[in-house]
């Protein structure tokens, strides 16, 4: 195989981004794009009109019985991912999907089930794992420079959507069409670098308030807080409410403090780590001597969706690494259900021994009482920058 033919599904406003990149600027080398899908008339004029020379088809099934595509990826409303990912490795074909890997962690382990089980590339969208400032702050981390994590705090409040967006579309913003508010939809990308980078928090404790600052039905405010296994804690903020937001991650550990902030890096780092400090020092006041280091990084963010299917397509045709794998979606995934557990049930959520069903029960109860949206304008726009 010297070219990845690609197949999408969901042409909305992702799917529009991303076939014009693969088909008409050719920014994937290794990649072309065989064929794409959509239920929806207008989405499929717009392809037959803007993608000359590419299939079109209406349904997922005839897509992947074709025979014009190797791999696909799969950019529809977050319900559908893992059952059009499970569909696929039957076909025979490689699978990219876009985040989250689905709405509740049951249908993602039946997703990551069907993927060990084919001998497919399976990755998922999470463009931010691009981004040279966290690849460096994970770095920082997992090489122990900044010592045994202590505290880890985060708030993200810059993902501001006024109600004209929660009002773009029938699914949105819904438990039926959705599966959720700013956790599912805007935050899947920090929950997945906040594991990627520090680990798996082992419970947390979350208070979300549902339609605050909007008329809708799911979350858009959230406070969590995280414990995690060797006794650090954390803070997780985020919201889409505020205007204007916040985006600033501070990680305390025992050799000092790592600050993101407006894509740059500052690392307090200790001569010393606080501990050996503490044992040695007989100063009532004395504290670690500290260096403010302006930790050397690009702040271009990095080639972001182009760099995830530049490295997919490498998988499939040479064997590289996934910065990405698809099986990864279950961890900020994970958090993102615990975060909604433990607001229904008022109580911790115990990560390791996660309710699975019953999770999945409680969304139930609420997708019964969703509201359909009605008269709603389907409207296709710019999305540079929101993600």
């Amino acid at each position: 195989m010297e070219n990845v033919r690609l197949g999408i599904i969901g042409i909305g406003n992702m799917g529009m981004s991303h076939s014009l990149r693969i088909h008409r600027e050719h920014k994937v080398p290794g990649m072309t794009l065989g064929a794409v899908c959509d239920i929806n008339l207008e989405r499929r004029t717009w392809a037959q009109e803007n993608l000359p020379g590419v299939a079109v088809f209406e349904h997922a099934t005839e897509l992947y019985e074709s025979g014009l595509i190797d791999a696909v990826l799969i950019a529809v409303p977050h319900y559908d991912h893992p059952s059009l990912a499970i569909e696929a490795f039957a076909s025979g074909l490689h699978v990219l999907i876009e985040k989250p890997a689905g709405v509740y962690t049951k249908q993602v382990l039946e997703m990551n089930a069907a993927a060990k089980q084919s001998d497919k590339v399976f990755g998922i969208m999470y463009n931010q794992r691009t981004n040279p400032v966290y690849q460096k702050v994970r770095e920082l981390v997992q090489s122990g420079e900044l010592g045994e994590l202590k505290r880890v705090v985060w708030i993200i409040t810059d993902w501001y959507r006024p109600q004209a967006y929660h009002d773009s579309g029938s699914w949105r913003s819904t438990w039926e069409g959705e599966g959720g508010g700013t956790l599912i939809n805007q935050n899947p990308h920090n929950l997945d670098l906040l594991h990627w980078m520090l680990g798996m928090p082992r419970r947390i404790r979350s208070f979300c308030s549902f339609g605050k600052y909007y008329d809708i039905e799911v979350e858009d405010d959230v406070t969590a807080y995280l414990e995690y296994p060797n006794g650090a804690t954390g803070v997780y903020i985020t919201s889409t409410g505020e205007a204007p937001g916040t985006n600033r991650l501070e990680i305390s550990g025992d050799m000092g403090k790592i600050v993101v902030e407006n894509n740059r890096i500052t690392f307090d780092r200790n001569r010393i780590s606080e501990r050996e400090h503490n044992r040695l020092n007989v100063d009532p006041f004395r504290k670690p001597e500290c260096w403010r280091c302006e930790i050397p990084v690009s702040g271009d963010g990095g080639e972001q969706h182009i760099g995830i299917f530049k490295n997919f397509a490498k998988a499939i045709l040479q064997g590289e690494k996934l910065l990405a794998p698809g099986e990864d979606g279950i961890h900020g995934l994970l958090i993102s259900n615990a975060i909604h557990y433990s607001t229904w049930t008022d109580d911790w959520a115990e990560l390791d021994r996660f309710d699975h069903e019953h999770f999945y029960e409680l969304l139930q109860e609420r997708i019964k009482s969703s509201t359909v949206k009605k008269n709603v304008v389907q409207k296709v726009v710019d999305v540079s920058g929101t993600h």
